[in-house]
């Protein structure tokens, strides 16, 4: 039997002297596009799309190194190689011949590569005896982001090692943030990878359902409640966070919910009906986005009740918190701030079920189903008294994300009080892209011993509030603030300095403002506020190196 035709089409693409150095441009190919780029005179072609959620790259930023950063939630490439380099993505893009001939840009792609939906896969797990590490075990406590990207990040890196991957939950990994964000109940559909792909085309060694009960470092050994003892060369703690419900009266009532597991979703969105009366308490990111899908799914009522004045406000100010408030309102969102919750009382036909909420000096509130977005704790009750933690239950590391004291036991993701670049001081991030580039880091840390790497990424966030935020911040706080635009039209750019210098980005509807502010800061170009404030726009930044004679 004969191999099946593999379709390439070879045509001319773009005359050499539209694509200036430093440059991308997509174009058409056939049923779809490919993305050009010129770095250092060199001209390569790469897919054309996001390989996260399917964004174009051409509307992202691109440096002088070949790094191209979405626009949409900072996934970075680079299209040179194609390879992914930061979270939020797992596959790479697809890389394609390019060559000039005649003062034309000629490709030859693969078709089916062209219309794929999906992005460049790390190809099956293992070749014994061709790579780094193949006798070293890597176990890994955690399936959520931080563990998925460890487990892509080691075998892009040509890890040949034994994987062994321990998760509580009952799935493969899944993209958690679709859960708030759009309630998908489905953990199939947000899985990153299928269980067999973990093992057939990852060389992992996968225990869902199952929780950690010892970790030994003396013995190097991990006990799971299955009783199993996994030994390991290398250790990675990414057990993530467990949600918090306020200790009031009627917080166990059923109909009392968080949201951070597909089982916490799926009574969400079973409890939905026309009549539904629903309640979420807290306005952190996860209420604000759980109740604009929530209002999607057209029940009776949807209400926020939040603590603060103000969403966000220490976070992105009270303008910005004030506007999505109103724009959610305007929706049909009802709102109770500084309000101080008395109790969860019973429903009156059946005392085991939520029936309202009573916050002081209001009338009780209708509930059906109350949903708690009311914070997280670091999922390390299983460290006590094996390292040190902090009050907050978190683990600290050194700037390669290692416990101190152990070379081979690495911390990532919701547990870390890790090193933030550029201030350099310790901080704890319950965010998704952090985890997964904890994970990528690390990774990359474990295949190669001989060429540590400093975890020094400024974190990127993303939400579905509003027009949909971008958020690039280094946690060191702001003492002033300079806003482009119109926040009470969700459509504006805002610059947060101390002491002058930018500590953060958020935007609406103004990208890729976030992705450039990523790469200026990356290369520690990015101008002052005042700069901003007296006109200077960061979009006509040319993103080159300090080091590089080329300003």
């Amino acid at each position: 039997m004969s191999a099946p035709e593999i379709d390439i089409v070879t045509k001319e693409v773009l005359p050499e002297s539209e694509l200036k150095d430093g440059q991308m441009k997509a174009v058409e190919f056939g049923e779809g596009k490919v993305l050009l780029s010129k770095i250092k005179g060199k001209i390569y072609a790469t897919s054309a799309f996001c390989t996260h959620y399917g964004a174009p790259l051409e509307k992202g930023v691109i440096s002088h190194d070949g790094r191209v950063v979405c626009p949409w939630h900072g996934a970075c490439f680079n299209v040179c190689s194609g390879d992914i380099e930061d979270a939020p993505g797992l596959d790479s893009l697809w890389k394609f011949s390019a060559t000039v001939n005649n003062g034309q840009i000629v490709v030859s792609a693969n078709q089916q590569e062209i219309k794929s939906k999906v992005g460049r896969i790390v190809p099956k797990a293992r070749t014994k005896g061709t790579g780094k590490k193949e006798n070293e075990t890597v176990v890994i406590i955690g399936g959520g982001s931080g563990g998925i990207h460890t487990v892509e990040s080691l075998r892009m890196n040509d890890f040949q090692g034994d994987i062994v991957l321990i998760s509580e939950e009952t799935y493969a990994p899944i993209d958690r943030t679709k859960m708030s964000k759009g309630l998908v109940d489905n953990a199939e559909k947000l899985a990153w990878r299928k269980p067999e792909e973990l093992k057939n085309d990852f060389g992992v060694d996968f225990h869902p359902g199952t929780s950690v009960t010892k970790v030994d470092f003396s013995s190097q050994s991990v006990t799971t409640s299955s009783g199993q003892t996994h030994k390991y060369d290398h250790l990675v703690l990414a057990p993530g966070a467990k949600p918090k419900k306020i200790p009031i009266d009627g917080a166990d009532l059923e109909g009392v919910v968080t949201l951070r597991y597909v089982q916490d979703t799926k009574k969400i969105t079973s409890s939905i009906t026309k009549d539904s009366d629903i309640v979420l308490i807290g306005t952190s990111f996860i209420s604000m986005e759980a109740a604009s899908a929530i209002l999607k799914k057209e029940p009776k009522s949807v209400t926020l009740v939040g603590m603060d004045e103000t969403p966000f406000e220490k976070i992105l100010g009270k303008d910005i918190g004030n506007a999505v408030m109103e724009n959610m309102k305007k929706q049909g969102i009802k709102f109770y701030m500084k309000a101080e919750i008395e109790k969860i009382a019973p429903s009156e036909s059946d005392s085991s079920r939520v029936g309202a909420i009573h916050v002081k000096g209001q009338d009780p509130i209708p509930a059906n189903l109350v949903v708690m977005g009311t914070g997280v704790a670091p999922a390390t009750s299983f460290l006590e008294g094996v390292v040190p933690l902090e009050k907050d239950g978190g683990v600290k590391v050194d700037e390669y994300l290692r416990i101190e004291g152990q070379k081979n036991v690495y911390a990532i993701g919701d547990i870390a009080h890790y090193v933030q670049y550029p201030d350099k001081f310790p901080r704890r991030v319950e965010h998704w892209n952090v985890a997964g580039n904890h994970g990528r880091e690390v990774a990359h840390n474990i295949a190669y011993p001989n060429d540590q790497v400093a975890y020094t990424k400024v974190p990127i966030f993303w939400s579905s509030i509003g027009k949909g935020l971008r958020y690039l911040g280094t946690g060191a706080g702001f003492d002033d603030s300079y806003t482009d635009g119109d926040i009470d039209e969700l459509k504006f750019a805002t610059y947060q300095a101390k002491n002058g210098k930018i500590t953060a980005v958020a935007t609406m509807q103004r990208d890729p403002i976030v992705a450039k502010a990523n790469e200026l800061m990356r290369l520690d170009i990015m101008p002052s506020l005042e700069e901003i404030r007296n006109g200077k726009n960061i979009l006509e930044i040319e993103l080159i190196d300090k080091g590089e004679n080329k300003v």
